[in-house]
Protein backbone atom coordinates (compact mmCIF):
# COMPACT_ATOMS: atom_id res chain seq x y z
CA UNK A 1 0.00 0.00 0.00
CA UNK A 2 2.98 2.31 0.53
CA UNK A 3 3.62 2.22 -3.22
CA UNK A 4 0.10 3.39 -3.94
CA UNK A 5 0.26 6.22 -1.44
CA UNK A 6 3.61 7.30 -2.82
CA UNK A 7 2.08 7.39 -6.30
CA UNK A 8 -0.53 9.83 -5.06
CA UNK A 9 2.18 12.09 -3.71
CA UNK A 10 4.19 11.58 -6.87
CA UNK A 11 1.32 13.00 -8.91
CA UNK A 12 1.92 16.21 -6.98
CA UNK A 13 5.70 16.21 -7.00
CA UNK A 14 6.39 15.44 -10.63
CA UNK A 15 4.25 18.16 -12.08
CA UNK A 16 6.28 21.27 -11.26
CA UNK A 17 8.04 23.41 -8.71
CA UNK A 18 7.50 26.31 -6.38
CA UNK A 19 7.23 29.93 -7.49
CA UNK A 20 10.09 30.86 -5.14
CA UNK A 21 12.41 28.38 -6.78
CA UNK A 22 11.42 29.66 -10.19
CA UNK A 23 11.75 33.33 -9.28
CA UNK A 24 13.68 35.00 -12.05
CA UNK A 25 13.35 31.79 -14.06
CA UNK A 26 16.97 30.58 -13.83
CA UNK A 27 16.28 27.64 -16.14
CA UNK A 28 17.70 27.37 -19.63
CA UNK A 29 18.04 24.73 -22.30
CA UNK A 30 21.03 24.47 -24.61
CA UNK A 31 22.96 21.98 -26.68
CA UNK A 32 26.57 20.94 -26.24
CA UNK A 33 27.97 18.94 -29.16
CA UNK A 34 24.69 17.12 -29.63
CA UNK A 35 23.84 16.70 -25.93
CA UNK A 36 20.57 18.34 -24.86
CA UNK A 37 21.10 20.08 -21.51
CA UNK A 38 18.61 21.62 -19.08
CA UNK A 39 20.31 23.74 -16.44
CA UNK A 40 18.60 25.37 -13.50
CA UNK A 41 20.91 27.69 -11.60
CA UNK A 42 20.10 28.02 -7.91
CA UNK A 43 21.99 29.49 -4.94
CA UNK A 44 22.15 26.07 -3.32
CA UNK A 45 25.55 24.44 -3.03
CA UNK A 46 24.00 20.99 -3.34
CA UNK A 47 24.13 19.99 -7.00
CA UNK A 48 21.91 17.37 -8.60
CA UNK A 49 22.73 15.82 -11.98
CA UNK A 50 20.48 13.42 -13.87
CA UNK A 51 21.05 11.75 -17.21
CA UNK A 52 17.61 10.77 -18.53
CA UNK A 53 17.19 7.89 -20.96
CA UNK A 54 14.01 8.08 -22.99
CA UNK A 55 11.96 5.09 -24.12
CA UNK A 56 11.58 2.93 -21.03
CA UNK A 57 9.75 -0.29 -21.80
CA UNK A 58 9.68 0.62 -25.51
CA UNK A 59 13.46 0.17 -25.61
CA UNK A 60 13.51 -3.62 -25.27
CA UNK A 61 11.46 -6.76 -26.13
CA UNK A 62 9.59 -8.90 -23.62
CA UNK A 63 12.43 -11.37 -23.21
CA UNK A 64 14.76 -8.57 -22.06
CA UNK A 65 12.53 -7.16 -19.32
CA UNK A 66 14.70 -5.64 -16.64
CA UNK A 67 17.74 -5.06 -18.84
CA UNK A 68 17.58 -1.27 -18.59
CA UNK A 69 17.27 -1.38 -14.80
CA UNK A 70 20.17 -3.83 -14.62
CA UNK A 71 22.31 -1.81 -17.02
CA UNK A 72 21.81 1.58 -15.35
CA UNK A 73 22.38 0.22 -11.85
CA UNK A 74 25.46 -1.74 -12.91
CA UNK A 75 26.91 1.46 -14.38
CA UNK A 76 26.96 3.15 -10.98
CA UNK A 77 27.33 0.09 -8.76
CA UNK A 78 29.82 -2.13 -10.59
CA UNK A 79 32.91 0.01 -10.90
CA UNK A 80 34.45 1.51 -14.04
CA UNK A 81 37.31 0.73 -16.39
CA UNK A 82 39.43 3.19 -14.40
CA UNK A 83 38.57 2.06 -10.87
CA UNK A 84 37.03 -1.02 -9.34
CA UNK A 85 33.77 -1.01 -7.40
CA UNK A 86 35.40 -0.56 -3.99
CA UNK A 87 37.61 2.31 -5.15
CA UNK A 88 34.68 4.04 -6.84
CA UNK A 89 32.42 3.77 -3.81
CA UNK A 90 35.15 4.81 -1.40
CA UNK A 91 35.91 7.88 -3.50
CA UNK A 92 32.24 8.84 -3.58
CA UNK A 93 31.83 8.37 0.16
CA UNK A 94 34.85 10.58 0.91
CA UNK A 95 33.26 13.34 -1.18
CA UNK A 96 29.78 12.86 0.27
CA UNK A 97 28.56 12.16 -3.27
CA UNK A 98 25.57 9.90 -3.81
CA UNK A 99 24.64 7.91 -6.92
CA UNK A 100 21.42 6.16 -7.89
CA UNK A 101 19.73 4.79 -10.97
CA UNK A 102 16.33 3.49 -11.96
CA UNK A 103 13.92 2.96 -14.82
CA UNK A 104 10.21 3.36 -15.37
CA UNK A 105 7.57 2.76 -18.02
CA UNK A 106 8.74 5.57 -20.34
CA UNK A 107 12.17 6.63 -19.11
CA UNK A 108 15.16 5.79 -16.93
CA UNK A 109 17.86 7.88 -15.30
CA UNK A 110 21.34 7.80 -13.79
CA UNK A 111 21.59 10.30 -10.92
CA UNK A 112 24.19 12.05 -8.82
CA UNK A 113 23.95 14.45 -5.88
CA UNK A 114 27.07 16.24 -4.61
CA UNK A 115 28.20 19.41 -2.91
CA UNK A 116 29.79 22.27 -4.84
CA UNK A 117 33.10 22.00 -3.00
CA UNK A 118 33.64 18.60 -4.65
CA UNK A 119 31.81 19.30 -7.89
CA UNK A 120 34.80 18.67 -10.16
CA UNK A 121 35.72 15.34 -8.55
CA UNK A 122 32.10 14.20 -8.42
CA UNK A 123 31.49 15.06 -12.07
CA UNK A 124 34.51 12.96 -13.03
CA UNK A 125 33.06 9.97 -11.15
CA UNK A 126 29.63 10.49 -12.73
CA UNK A 127 30.91 10.68 -16.30
CA UNK A 128 33.33 7.81 -15.77
CA UNK A 129 30.42 5.60 -14.74
CA UNK A 130 28.42 6.65 -17.79
CA UNK A 131 31.17 6.48 -20.41
CA UNK A 132 33.36 3.65 -19.13
CA UNK A 133 31.45 1.22 -16.90
CA UNK A 134 33.45 -1.92 -16.15
CA UNK A 135 30.60 -4.39 -16.68
CA UNK A 136 32.65 -7.15 -15.08
CA UNK A 137 31.20 -10.64 -15.01
CA UNK A 138 31.45 -10.90 -11.21
CA UNK A 139 29.66 -7.62 -10.51
CA UNK A 140 27.06 -8.43 -13.15
CA UNK A 141 26.31 -11.79 -11.53
CA UNK A 142 26.03 -10.23 -8.07
CA UNK A 143 23.61 -7.51 -9.14
CA UNK A 144 21.66 -9.90 -11.31
CA UNK A 145 21.00 -12.20 -8.35
CA UNK A 146 19.94 -9.24 -6.20
CA UNK A 147 17.45 -8.10 -8.83
CA UNK A 148 16.11 -11.63 -9.30
CA UNK A 149 15.51 -11.87 -5.54
CA UNK A 150 13.73 -8.51 -5.64
CA UNK A 151 11.57 -9.62 -8.57
CA UNK A 152 10.56 -12.79 -6.73
CA UNK A 153 9.63 -10.76 -3.66
CA UNK A 154 7.53 -8.46 -5.84
CA UNK A 155 5.68 -11.45 -7.25
CA UNK A 156 4.80 -12.64 -3.76
CA UNK A 157 3.75 -9.17 -2.59
CA UNK A 158 0.05 -8.72 -3.44
CA UNK A 159 0.21 -4.98 -4.11
CA UNK A 160 3.27 -5.19 -6.36
CA UNK A 161 1.90 -8.18 -8.23
CA UNK A 162 -1.50 -6.54 -8.63
CA UNK A 163 0.00 -3.31 -10.00
CA UNK A 164 1.83 -5.19 -12.74
CA UNK A 165 -0.98 -7.63 -13.50
CA UNK A 166 -3.59 -4.88 -13.76
CA UNK A 167 -1.41 -3.02 -16.25
CA UNK A 168 -0.93 -6.17 -18.31
CA UNK A 169 -4.68 -6.76 -18.31
CA UNK A 170 -5.45 -3.18 -19.30
CA UNK A 171 -2.75 -2.84 -21.98
CA UNK A 172 -1.91 -6.37 -23.19
CA UNK A 173 -0.65 -5.23 -26.62
CA UNK A 174 1.39 -2.27 -25.42
CA UNK A 175 4.88 -2.01 -23.96
CA UNK A 176 3.23 -1.35 -20.60
CA UNK A 177 2.75 -5.10 -20.28
CA UNK A 178 6.47 -5.29 -19.49
CA UNK A 179 7.91 -4.93 -16.00
CA UNK A 180 10.67 -2.27 -15.94
CA UNK A 181 12.24 -4.01 -12.93
CA UNK A 182 12.23 -7.32 -14.78
CA UNK A 183 10.61 -10.67 -14.14
CA UNK A 184 12.63 -13.45 -12.48
CA UNK A 185 12.48 -15.49 -15.70
CA UNK A 186 13.74 -12.66 -17.92
CA UNK A 187 16.43 -11.52 -15.49
CA UNK A 188 17.83 -15.04 -15.12
CA UNK A 189 18.47 -15.26 -18.88
CA UNK A 190 20.25 -11.91 -19.27
CA UNK A 191 23.98 -11.95 -19.98
CA UNK A 192 26.70 -9.39 -19.42
CA UNK A 193 27.22 -9.18 -23.19
CA UNK A 194 23.58 -8.18 -23.63
CA UNK A 195 24.04 -5.47 -21.01
CA UNK A 196 27.11 -4.14 -22.83
CA UNK A 197 25.19 -4.04 -26.10
CA UNK A 198 22.25 -2.33 -24.44
CA UNK A 199 24.53 0.32 -22.96
CA UNK A 200 25.95 1.05 -26.42
CA UNK A 201 22.44 1.26 -27.86
CA UNK A 202 20.66 3.57 -25.41
CA UNK A 203 23.37 5.67 -23.73
CA UNK A 204 23.61 7.98 -26.72
CA UNK A 205 23.02 11.59 -27.67
CA UNK A 206 19.71 11.01 -29.42
CA UNK A 207 18.19 8.98 -26.62
CA UNK A 208 19.53 10.85 -23.55
CA UNK A 209 19.43 14.35 -22.14
CA UNK A 210 21.08 15.93 -19.11
CA UNK A 211 19.43 17.87 -16.27
CA UNK A 212 21.55 19.82 -13.77
CA UNK A 213 20.30 21.86 -10.80
CA UNK A 214 22.55 23.81 -8.45
CA UNK A 215 25.00 26.66 -8.02
CA UNK A 216 27.08 26.22 -11.17
CA UNK A 217 27.49 28.23 -14.34
CA UNK A 218 26.59 27.38 -17.91
CA UNK A 219 30.21 27.95 -18.93
CA UNK A 220 31.55 25.51 -16.36
CA UNK A 221 29.02 22.83 -17.26
CA UNK A 222 29.59 23.30 -20.99
CA UNK A 223 33.34 22.90 -20.61
CA UNK A 224 32.88 19.72 -18.58
CA UNK A 225 30.47 18.18 -21.11
CA UNK A 226 32.81 18.93 -24.00
CA UNK A 227 35.53 16.80 -22.44
CA UNK A 228 33.26 13.94 -21.35
CA UNK A 229 29.66 13.32 -22.37
CA UNK A 230 30.25 14.89 -25.78
CA UNK A 231 32.07 11.63 -26.56
CA UNK A 232 28.83 9.64 -26.40
CA UNK A 233 27.80 8.05 -29.70
CA UNK A 234 25.09 9.76 -31.73
CA UNK A 235 22.84 6.72 -31.55
CA UNK A 236 19.25 6.61 -32.76
CA UNK A 237 15.98 8.00 -31.48
CA UNK A 238 14.10 5.45 -29.40
CA UNK A 239 10.60 4.18 -29.92
CA UNK A 240 7.76 5.78 -27.98
CA UNK A 241 4.81 4.05 -26.39
CA UNK A 242 1.59 4.62 -28.31
CA UNK A 243 -1.55 5.73 -26.52
CA UNK A 244 -4.35 3.24 -25.87
CA UNK A 245 -7.78 4.53 -24.88
CA UNK A 246 -9.78 2.03 -22.82
CA UNK A 247 -13.31 1.90 -24.21
CA UNK A 248 -14.48 -1.52 -23.04
CA UNK A 249 -14.94 -2.58 -19.45
CA UNK A 250 -13.39 -5.93 -18.55
CA UNK A 251 -12.51 -7.98 -15.50
CA UNK A 252 -9.79 -10.48 -14.63
CA UNK A 253 -9.65 -12.77 -11.61
CA UNK A 254 -6.52 -14.37 -10.17
CA UNK A 255 -7.43 -16.87 -7.51
CA UNK A 256 -5.13 -16.67 -4.50
CA UNK A 257 -5.77 -17.96 -1.00
CA UNK A 258 -4.95 -14.83 0.98
CA UNK A 259 -6.63 -13.21 3.97
CA UNK A 260 -7.41 -9.94 2.17
CA UNK A 261 -8.60 -9.50 -1.39
CA UNK A 262 -6.90 -6.90 -3.57
CA UNK A 263 -8.76 -5.02 -6.32
CA UNK A 264 -7.46 -2.51 -8.84
CA UNK A 265 -9.41 -0.76 -11.58
CA UNK A 266 -7.68 1.00 -14.48
CA UNK A 267 -9.24 3.81 -16.54
CA UNK A 268 -7.73 5.92 -19.32
CA UNK A 269 -6.59 9.47 -18.59
CA UNK A 270 -5.49 12.59 -20.50
CA UNK A 271 -1.83 13.54 -20.85
CA UNK A 272 -0.41 15.04 -17.67
CA UNK A 273 1.02 18.09 -19.42
CA UNK A 274 -2.38 19.16 -20.79
CA UNK A 275 -5.12 21.28 -19.23
CA UNK A 276 -7.28 18.15 -19.00
CA UNK A 277 -4.38 16.30 -17.35
CA UNK A 278 -4.19 18.81 -14.50
CA UNK A 279 -7.98 18.66 -14.11
CA UNK A 280 -7.90 14.85 -14.02
CA UNK A 281 -5.21 14.80 -11.34
CA UNK A 282 -7.40 17.06 -9.20
CA UNK A 283 -10.50 14.98 -9.93
CA UNK A 284 -8.80 11.73 -8.93
CA UNK A 285 -7.51 13.36 -5.76
CA UNK A 286 -11.07 14.30 -4.79
CA UNK A 287 -12.29 10.80 -5.65
CA UNK A 288 -9.58 9.44 -3.36
CA UNK A 289 -10.87 11.63 -0.54
CA UNK A 290 -14.40 10.39 -1.14
CA UNK A 291 -13.22 6.79 -1.10
CA UNK A 292 -11.49 7.36 2.21
CA UNK A 293 -14.73 8.73 3.68
CA UNK A 294 -17.12 6.19 2.20
CA UNK A 295 -15.03 3.02 2.22
CA UNK A 296 -12.93 3.45 5.35
CA UNK A 297 -14.60 5.96 7.68
CA UNK A 298 -18.27 5.16 7.12
CA UNK A 299 -18.22 1.47 6.22
CA UNK A 300 -14.86 0.14 7.48
CA UNK A 301 -14.42 -1.82 4.25
CA UNK A 302 -10.73 -1.05 3.90
CA UNK A 303 -7.84 0.51 5.75
CA UNK A 304 -6.49 2.39 2.76
CA UNK A 305 -8.65 2.69 -0.36
CA UNK A 306 -7.20 4.91 -3.08
CA UNK A 307 -7.81 6.72 -6.34
CA UNK A 308 -5.01 8.44 -8.23
CA UNK A 309 -3.59 9.54 -11.56
CA UNK A 310 -0.65 7.27 -12.46
CA UNK A 311 2.08 9.83 -13.12
CA UNK A 312 4.61 7.11 -14.03
CA UNK A 313 2.65 6.48 -17.23
CA UNK A 314 3.78 9.35 -19.45
CA UNK A 315 2.94 8.34 -23.01
CA UNK A 316 -0.05 6.13 -22.27
CA UNK A 317 -1.66 7.80 -19.24
CA UNK A 318 -4.19 6.11 -16.98
CA UNK A 319 -5.88 6.47 -13.61
CA UNK A 320 -6.33 3.87 -10.89
CA UNK A 321 -8.92 2.99 -8.26
CA UNK A 322 -7.80 0.54 -5.58
CA UNK A 323 -8.92 -1.28 -2.47
CA UNK A 324 -7.82 -4.18 -0.27
CA UNK A 325 -10.79 -5.66 1.54
CA UNK A 326 -12.45 -8.73 3.04
CA UNK A 327 -15.75 -7.65 1.42
CA UNK A 328 -15.01 -7.30 -2.30
CA UNK A 329 -18.64 -7.31 -3.53
CA UNK A 330 -19.74 -4.45 -1.31
CA UNK A 331 -16.52 -2.55 -1.87
CA UNK A 332 -16.73 -2.53 -5.67
CA UNK A 333 -20.35 -1.47 -5.51
CA UNK A 334 -19.49 1.53 -3.33
CA UNK A 335 -16.52 2.44 -5.52
CA UNK A 336 -18.61 2.60 -8.67
CA UNK A 337 -21.53 4.22 -6.85
CA UNK A 338 -19.22 7.11 -5.96
CA UNK A 339 -18.09 7.41 -9.56
CA UNK A 340 -21.70 7.41 -10.75
CA UNK A 341 -22.67 10.01 -8.17
CA UNK A 342 -19.99 12.33 -9.50
CA UNK A 343 -20.97 11.67 -13.10
CA UNK A 344 -24.59 12.52 -12.29
CA UNK A 345 -24.18 15.37 -9.79
CA UNK A 346 -20.65 16.61 -10.37
CA UNK A 347 -17.98 17.57 -7.86
CA UNK A 348 -18.56 20.29 -5.27
CA UNK A 349 -16.96 23.75 -5.21
CA UNK A 350 -15.79 23.15 -1.65
CA UNK A 351 -14.05 19.94 -2.71
CA UNK A 352 -12.25 21.69 -5.54
CA UNK A 353 -11.10 24.57 -3.35
CA UNK A 354 -9.87 22.33 -0.54
CA UNK A 355 -8.03 19.93 -2.82
CA UNK A 356 -6.31 22.77 -4.66
CA UNK A 357 -4.90 24.05 -1.38
CA UNK A 358 -3.65 20.64 -0.24
CA UNK A 359 -2.47 19.76 -3.74
CA UNK A 360 -0.25 22.83 -4.07
CA UNK A 361 0.98 22.78 -0.47
CA UNK A 362 2.20 19.18 -0.72
CA UNK A 363 3.68 19.91 -4.10
CA UNK A 364 5.65 22.92 -2.84
CA UNK A 365 6.95 20.95 0.13
CA UNK A 366 8.18 18.22 -2.17
CA UNK A 367 10.18 20.58 -4.37
CA UNK A 368 12.60 21.91 -1.76
CA UNK A 369 15.65 19.86 -2.78
CA UNK A 370 17.81 20.13 -5.89
CA UNK A 371 17.31 16.41 -6.46
CA UNK A 372 13.52 16.71 -6.61
CA UNK A 373 13.83 19.77 -8.86
CA UNK A 374 16.11 17.91 -11.28
CA UNK A 375 13.78 14.95 -11.33
CA UNK A 376 10.75 17.15 -11.94
CA UNK A 377 12.46 19.04 -14.76
CA UNK A 378 13.48 15.80 -16.45
CA UNK A 379 10.12 14.11 -16.14
CA UNK A 380 8.40 17.26 -17.40
CA UNK A 381 10.71 17.20 -20.41
CA UNK A 382 9.78 13.58 -21.09
CA UNK A 383 6.13 14.63 -20.84
CA UNK A 384 6.59 17.21 -23.54
CA UNK A 385 8.65 20.09 -22.21
CA UNK A 386 10.28 21.25 -18.99
CA UNK A 387 8.66 24.69 -19.48
CA UNK A 388 5.32 23.37 -18.26
CA UNK A 389 6.71 23.49 -14.71
CA UNK A 390 6.53 27.27 -14.76
CA UNK A 391 2.80 27.28 -15.51
CA UNK A 392 1.73 24.43 -13.26
CA UNK A 393 0.59 26.56 -10.33
CA UNK A 394 -1.38 28.84 -12.65
CA UNK A 395 -2.96 25.82 -14.32
CA UNK A 396 -4.06 24.38 -10.98
CA UNK A 397 -5.52 27.69 -9.83
CA UNK A 398 -7.27 28.19 -13.18
CA UNK A 399 -8.97 24.79 -13.09
CA UNK A 400 -12.72 25.29 -12.74
CA UNK A 401 -15.46 22.97 -11.55
CA UNK A 402 -16.71 22.43 -15.09
CA UNK A 403 -13.22 21.33 -16.11
CA UNK A 404 -12.92 18.51 -13.59
CA UNK A 405 -16.54 17.43 -14.11
CA UNK A 406 -16.07 17.22 -17.87
CA UNK A 407 -12.74 15.41 -17.86
CA UNK A 408 -13.79 12.95 -15.16
CA UNK A 409 -16.98 12.07 -17.04
CA UNK A 410 -15.05 11.61 -20.27
CA UNK A 411 -12.39 9.31 -18.84
CA UNK A 412 -14.49 7.21 -16.47
CA UNK A 413 -16.52 5.33 -19.05
CA UNK A 414 -14.71 1.99 -18.82
CA UNK A 415 -12.89 0.20 -16.02
CA UNK A 416 -10.57 -2.76 -16.48
CA UNK A 417 -10.83 -4.60 -13.17
CA UNK A 418 -8.19 -6.95 -11.78
CA UNK A 419 -9.01 -9.02 -8.72
CA UNK A 420 -6.43 -10.87 -6.66
CA UNK A 421 -7.90 -13.04 -3.91
CA UNK A 422 -10.42 -15.74 -3.15
CA UNK A 423 -12.31 -16.41 -6.36
CA UNK A 424 -15.42 -17.74 -4.60
CA UNK A 425 -15.97 -14.35 -2.93
CA UNK A 426 -16.86 -12.56 -6.19
CA UNK A 427 -19.17 -13.08 -9.15
CA UNK A 428 -19.18 -11.69 -12.66
CA UNK A 429 -21.91 -9.17 -11.85
CA UNK A 430 -19.77 -7.62 -9.11
CA UNK A 431 -17.40 -6.09 -11.67
CA UNK A 432 -19.74 -3.29 -12.60
CA UNK A 433 -19.10 -0.39 -14.95
CA UNK A 434 -19.91 3.33 -14.55
CA UNK A 435 -23.03 4.79 -16.08
CA UNK A 436 -22.78 6.59 -19.40
CA UNK A 437 -24.70 9.87 -19.59
CA UNK A 438 -24.63 11.15 -23.20
CA UNK A 439 -25.02 14.83 -24.03
CA UNK A 440 -24.43 15.89 -20.46
CA UNK A 441 -24.01 19.67 -20.04
CA UNK A 442 -21.13 20.98 -17.92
Amino acid sequence: MKKILSSVLLSVLLAGTTPALFAGNGTEEFNVDGIQVILKSTPKDVISVRLFVEGGTANYPDELQGIENLTLNLMIDGGTQNMDKTTFKTSAEKLGTEFSAGTNLDYGSVNMTCIKAFWDESWNLFTDAILKPAFSENEFNLLQQQLIAGAKNAESDPDSHLALTSRINAFPKSNYRKDPSGTPEALEKLTVDQVKQYHQKVISKKRCFLVVVGNISKEDLTAKIKTSLANLPQGSTGAQEQRTILTEGKYFIEDRDIATNYIRGVMSAPYANSKDGVAMQIAMSILGDRYFTELRTKRSLSYAPAAFYAMAAVNNPYSVIYISTTKPEESMQVMVDEINKIKKEGFLEDELRDVKEVFLTQYYMGMETTSSLANSLGVSEVMGGWEQMESFTDNVNATALKDINKVFDEYSKAIVWTYLGKQDMVKEENFIQPVNLPNKPY
